[in-house]
């Protein structure tokens, strides 16, 4: 993907279709490991999925 905000292009994308699929999942780990670091911007991009995950508002898809 490699934009500056990648991840957090990624979580918005989990986000409009209320699910965190394994490819987006591996994606997002794909992106951390190039960087080697986590810009404030996809941190924050990250602690949105989290949170609404948690709350029950974005569904974990298991892989196949």
């Amino acid at each position: 993907m490699r934009t500056r905000y990648a991840i957090r292009l990624l979580v918005e994308k989990a986000l409009d279709i209320k699910k965190l699929t394994p490819e987006i999942e591996n994606e997002i780990n794909s992106e951390l490991s190039q960087m080697g670091y986590i810009s404030d911007v996809d941190y924050e991009a990250l602690e949105l999925l989290m949170s609404e995950m948690d709350a029950g508002r974005i569904q974990l898809v298991p892989s196949l």
